[in-house]
């Protein structure tokens, strides 16, 4: 709870300063590029106009209750470019703030220095005379910058170019008979505007085109209470696979107040949620097993109790069956340490989107997701055990992924 209001506060600190800083830039970059006075106040006035609309149809304006299963020209040209914004001068205005921050260390540094060291003060003044300090400054604001130009190649590609991971898991307990067995995994798909019944069905057709035998959904099927969860559910009953399609339910299902409606919608089509149950999968007299929970929680993140629990995975040590792999579907891979305790081969988790916006390729604590858990997308293990996180294919808050490409993850199951 404390990491949550703590990072809304900062948000909101960050807000006005940097809506102020960047139309202040725009206003300069205008007066070097136009050179008439009646012409900059005209754009001046209608880019101001834009500006303002944007921001009161995004915050005033409610959301349309059911939401649209389809890009609708509502999303493309009121709330996208909106987000984009927001999300572009929130991550420029962090950077230039970084920039101003170190200059000031810097500027106090030469002083100490030049009172330390006095003879070296003439040459030192000369690393910092007026014309270098202009030059950094423009390059700063620059780079800073940058962010805008990401979250548009994150939003107008990186979101849609799917990826296809193929993982090969190694169990001991794998029974020679599920030997080769394959698992798609789909997972965080939240449905609306920015993720469309369109795209759905076509991530739907590339899984059935890889023949898995079994498929496995982890969660976030919804984003918010009125997104279409009867679309999503129609998309994904194409799904084909010999031994089903299995999976849980994600925390933006509790949020949405679905859990109950969607599970029997994903009934009526032959798609098993598994809520705190196992299922066998039998095949020439050998047994690999199947579990499935719930969202759960122990860091409090979104609404008050919402899949709050005392200890992981209670209940779950009556489903393990023994003498066989057991697989376990958690939205939320923080359950892993818990199921890696309880003897569980081999956990399937989403939630985190990888980071969604994420510069883990020069660092891994450059993600958001680093706030709430340890497994942010890929393979671990812990002993015997094994976890692997899904990035999955839909963005919340912002349509933007950079660094963290929508997954489709294929695993083939081998004995070891």
């Amino acid at each position: 709870m404390l990491i949550r209001h703590m990072l809304t506060a900062l948000a909101f600190a960050l807000f006005i300063p940097s809506q102020i800083f960047w139309l202040w830039q725009i206003n300069r970059l205008s007066r070097k590029l136009i050179s008439g006075k009646s012409a900059r106040r005209w754009l001046g006035g209608l880019g101001v106009a834009i500006y303002l609309s944007l921001m009161a149809f995004n915050f005033l304006w409610p959301t349309p209750r059911p939401e649209s299963p389809h890009l609708t020209l509502r999303a493309t040209l009121l709330l996208a470019p909106f987000r984009w914004w927001m999300l572009g001068s929130l991550l420029g205005f962090v950077v230039i703030t970084g920039f101003f921050l170190l200059a000031r260390l810097g500027r106090a540094a030469h002083w100490a220095y030049g009172k330390l060291l006095p003879s070296t003060t003439s040459h030192s003044e000369s690393l910092l005379s007026p014309q270098r300090r202009h030059f950094l400054t423009r390059a700063a604001v620059a780079i800073s910058a940058t962010p805008f130009a990401a979250c548009a190649y994150g939003m107008l590609y990186e979101r849609t170019e799917i990826e296809t991971t193929r993982q090969r898991i190694i169990l001991p307990r794998l029974p020679r008979a599920f030997d080769g067995f394959r698992i798609a995994q789909l997972s965080d798909i939240h449905i609306g505007p920015f993720m469309p019944v369109e795209d759905i069905r076509k991530y739907v057709a590339m899984v059935n085109t890889l023949k898995p035998d079994l498929i496995a959904l982890t969660g976030d099927f919804v984003t918010w209470e009125g997104s279409p969860a009867g679309a999503v559910v129609d998309a994904l009953s194409v799904l084909k696979a010999p031994f089903g399609i299995y999976g849980c339910l994600g925390n933006h299902e509790r949020w949405a107040f679905v859990e109950d409606s969607i599970t029997s919608l994903f009934a009526a089509r032959g798609i098993k949620m598994l809520r705190q149950e196992n299922r066998t999968l039998e095949t020439s007299g050998e047994r690999l097993n199947l579990i499935g929970v719930d969202y759960q929680t122990r860091a409090p993140f979104g609404p008050p109790r919402s899949g709050m629990v005392a200890q992981y995975l209670v209940g779950v040590e009556a489903l393990i069956v023994p003498e066989t792999a057991n697989l376990l579907l958690s939205h939320n891979p923080n359950t892993f340490d818990r199921a890696a305790e309880l003897g569980i081969d081999l956990s399937l988790a989403g939630h985190t989107h990888g980071g969604q916006v994420t510069l883990e390729y020069i660092s891994p604590n450059i993600s958001p997701a680093r706030l709430i858990t340890p497994y942010v997308s890929g393979w671990f293990q812990k002993g015997p055990s094994q976890l692997y996180v899904n990035r999955g294919i839909g963005t919340i808050f912002s349509p933007v992924r950079f660094g963290a490409p929508p997954e489709i993850t294929v695993y083939e199951l081998k004995r070891g």
